[in-house]
């Protein structure tokens, strides 16, 4: 990736023509900046999917419990992103970006120093407030810097921290859990947040801060306590099977009220939390739609295979970190590939095209995994997986994106960014809770505590039972495969041509 050539490139940068072509070397010296910062809350993710084993162990938590370590975290992430377009006015959003990376790295900090379950999943609660903000902040920058016309170019390069995230995250955290300490997964983001700040604080432009609009506080207030609600309540209604008993059902009904009166909030109020008034264009209502089936049976997908590493096949951290690493190698190949396809020849079909491999390849799990499934046929599987993703992901957020007019991108990547997060909440705390049922209902146990004490059950008691949990896995894995196929129905409305202009589409006619 290129470096600026010089401080005028940093500090006099200005929004890049609209017009196609490569990126300017000012566009990819921000683009670094961006990826830097993305790189840390992405690879965290992935990181700590491949620890949850070891850190049920650690903490002698279930599953239904520890799982809360990554959906606390991505739903934090949604939590504080709707105020990003309000505190990028008031602060600026050099400024905003730089205090984003210092509360990730506060997170992290205190996260690697935490003594139970329940204050590791509060700290990466904390955490994910502040690396909540430091995507949508980094696109909006860098958006407005390449130009509408590039957008599929842009989505590429800050794909890279998803390309990466794939292959070196659970090699990392593998490596990271059973050679040093699971602490050093959380520790590790220290130095690239340090590296992060300096990078931004030199290549960014200048702020200018600019008179804010007034908060929505009432939409804030109806909108963060709703969502955590309606996940917790649906969350423990699948745990315990029943979504009518109180413990479950009275979150549920709370958390579907709030939501519902921040929608109609959002609809009428004149400077909304979220501009849901967007989704009345067809890209972005097609875009939204496909974000959100696809993320939630996706995410939950990715879950499973490191767990099942673990605990089926008796891998440690490491090796099972290695195992998952043909899913970003396939994803490598086909981001950039997508990137410029969405440029050339719209959204539309690329991501259809994703999609079909990448249904293909979770149904191909649901229907191998055994207890002795072939290592080579399950990394083949990943790697077209990772070819699918590639050309999915991104290009959907595209999508939305370039039809629109350069004042509505910063709310565009708002929303989308927040549909992104709580379908991966969402996807990750079901589709755990699901397994840990499967396991329970397999092995007569009590709901997933099979998950991280296998060490203390005996060799040939785990040879017996590898082949009811492999079963459990097995089973698990049909419920985001059937998901993904209802994803086709959105994306059949996403744009099959390049747009013509940078305005945006016309909304969309209801009948």
């Amino acid at each position: 990736m290129a470096a600026p050539a010089s401080p005028q490139t940093a500090d006099d940068l200005k929004e890049a023509p609209a017009s196609g072509g490569g990126l300017d070397r000012g566009v990819l010296a921000v683009a670094m900046v961006v990826v830097l910062g993305a790189i840390m809350s992405i690879l965290d993710v992935t990181v700590v999917n491949v620890a949850i084993n070891d850190l049920a162990r650690e903490f002698e938590t279930p599953l239904s419990t520890i799982q809360w370590v990554a959906t606390g975290y991505t739903l934090a992430l949604a939590t504080v992103i709707p105020i990003t377009g309000w505190a990028s006015a008031r602060f600026g959003t050099k400024r905003l970006y730089m205090i984003s990376i210092a509360l990730f790295v506060l997170g992290s900090m205190l996260a690697g120093l935490a003594w139970s379950a329940e204050t590791l999943i509060a700290f990466r609660v904390l955490q994910g407030l502040g690396g909540g903000m430091i995507m949508p902040a980094g696109m909006t920058i860098l958006t407005q810097a390449a130009g509408p016309k590039r957008v599929g170019q842009v989505m590429s390069v800050v794909g890279i921290p998803m390309l990466l995230g794939p292959i070196l995250g659970p090699i990392l955290g593998g490596y990271l859990v059973d050679d040093v300490s699971w602490r050093w997964i959380f520790f590790i983001n220290l130095p690239i947040g340090l590296v992060a700040l300096l990078a931004a604080g030199r290549i960014l432009k200048r702020d200018t801060p600019k008179p804010a609009e007034r908060l929505d506080a009432i939409g804030l207030i109806l909108l963060s306590p709703g969502l955590a609600s309606l996940i917790y309540g649906l969350a423990k209604g699948a745990e315990l099977k029943d979504f009518l008993k109180p413990e479950s059902a009275i979150y549920t009904a709370v958390g579907a009220v709030l939501v519902v009166g921040f929608v109609f909030r959002a609809l009428n109020a004149r400077n909304p939390l979220i501009d849901l008034r967007l989704l009345k264009r067809r890209s972005v209502v097609a875009a939204s739609g496909t974000m959100v089936l696809f993320m939630a049976s996706f995410m939950g997908a990715m879950l499973l295979l490191p767990l099942y590493y673990q605990t089926v096949r008796g891998q440690n951290a490491l090796h099972a970190g290695l195992l998952l690493a043909p899913q970003g190698l396939g994803a490598m190949i086909t981001m950039p590939i997508g990137g410029k396809l969405t440029d050339r020849i719209g959204p539309g079909r690329v991501v259809l095209v994703g999609m079909v491999v990448v249904v293909l390849s979770v149904a191909g799990f649901a229907s191998v995994i055994q207890a002795d499934t072939s290592y080579w046929l399950l990394g083949g599987i990943q790697f077209v997986m990772g070819l699918g993703m590639g050309m999915t992901m991104m290009p959907t957020m595209a999508a939305a994106i370039q039809t629109l007019d350069h004042d509505e991108v910063p709310r565009a990547s708002t929303m989308l960014n927040i549909i992104q997060q709580v379908s991966s909440s969402v996807g990750t705390a079901m589709i755990s809770v699901l397994l840990a049922n499967q396991l329970a209902d397999n092995l007569g146990g009590g709901g997933g505590g099979e998950i991280g004490s296998a060490h203390k059950i005996p060799k040939e008691v785990l040879d017996k039972i590898a082949g009811p949990m492999a079963d459990a896995f097995q089973h698990t894995y049909w419920y985001p495969a059937g998901l993904l196929l209802f994803a086709f129905l959105p994306a059949l409305l996403l744009p099959r041509r390049r747009p013509e202009s940078t305005t945006a589409d016309a909304p969309m006619q209801m009948h």
